[in-house]
């Protein structure tokens, strides 16, 4: 599976601005969350990007992409209309290829010599299909994120043939739907916000808006739950976390880990010791 284009949404109006967000890189460079991203999707040797917007958001897009802006396309979504509709937004871009997609709203950090997308991406052509990045998710956060339940690949450890989706489950439906063997107890497989996906998942997008009235009853997980039934799915365990930014704190837990696998990784543990001590002395 050759994957040559990454669409990323970034067309929430509850979340549009998270991606203008400046932070500190590995390399002690100042950029913006969306910047970041792009340097991701750029590592794992994809050019082609397009990114889902509000109307009037482009200036401050280009702006905030640094280096990147020249090679973006950017795709407005007329209204908030969901995030089904949002990736559908992008079919024209995609060109009926398969494509890397990502959500503008979170970050990652890698614990391999490779970034998480270039991960993602070698697995998806290794094993030539659909693939979504999942994380090990504790039950009292799975509300935030789409959930899967399925089995191991058989001698494919953190790869899993998916079986079921559901769209931010409670705990106890999660416990009856998504359970998936081997897990640690009160943990569930959530979307990382990264996923491999074919051509199939706009035709099935677009089936499912057209006989909707109303789109944002259409989330992608509706689509994904369809192409596990047409086509083999995959979901696998990447070396690496994701921080969502949308969350209370999460710009500034992603900062945090990005710091501490970075160059200056001694002068922000000597500043954290120093905070805790100057908290414990009052």
């Amino acid at each position: 599976m050759n994957i040559q284009r990454a669409l990323i949404t970034a067309a929430s109006p509850s979340q549009r601005t998270l991606p203008l967000q400046s932070l500190i890189d590995r390399d002690g460079v100042r950029k913006t969350a969306l910047a970041t991203i792009l340097d991701e999707v750029t590592a794992a040797g994809i050019e082609e990007v397009g990114v889902v917007i509000c109307p009037g958001d482009q200036p401050a897009y280009e702006a905030a992409a640094g280096a990147h802006a020249a090679r973006l396309r950017f795709i407005e979504q007329p209204s908030p209309l969901g995030y089904g509709h949002a990736v559908r937004c992008g079919r024209s871009f995609t060109d009926n290829a398969p494509f890397l997609l990502l959500v503008a709203d979170h970050l990652y950090v890698s614990a391999a010599d490779r970034g998480c997308a270039a991960q993602l991406l070698e697995v998806a052509a290794a094993e030539a299909c659909a693939v979504s990045a999942v994380q090990p998710t504790h039950e009292s956060k799975i509300i935030r994120y789409g959930t899967v339940g399925g089995r191991l690949v058989v001698g494919r450890p953190g790869l899993y043939e998916i079986e079921d989706l559901m769209e931010k489950p409670t705990p106890t439906e999660a416990e009856q739907h998504l359970i998936v063997p081997g897990l640690r107890a009160g943990h569930f497989l959530c979307f990382f916000g990264m996923h491999v996906l074919t051509p199939t998942v706009m035709e099935i997008l677009e089936d499912l808006l057209r006989a909707e009235s109303d789109p944002r009853r259409v989330p992608l997980t509706q689509a994904l739950r369809v192409l596990a039934e047409r086509e083999r799915y995959l979901a696998a365990e990447l070396q690496g976390r994701r921080f969502d930014i949308a969350e209370k704190y999460g710009l500034l837990t992603a900062q945090l880990a990005l710091a501490l696998e970075g160059a200056d990784r001694a002068e922000v543990l000597a500043g954290l010791v120093e905070l805790l001590a100057s908290g414990r002395a009052r």
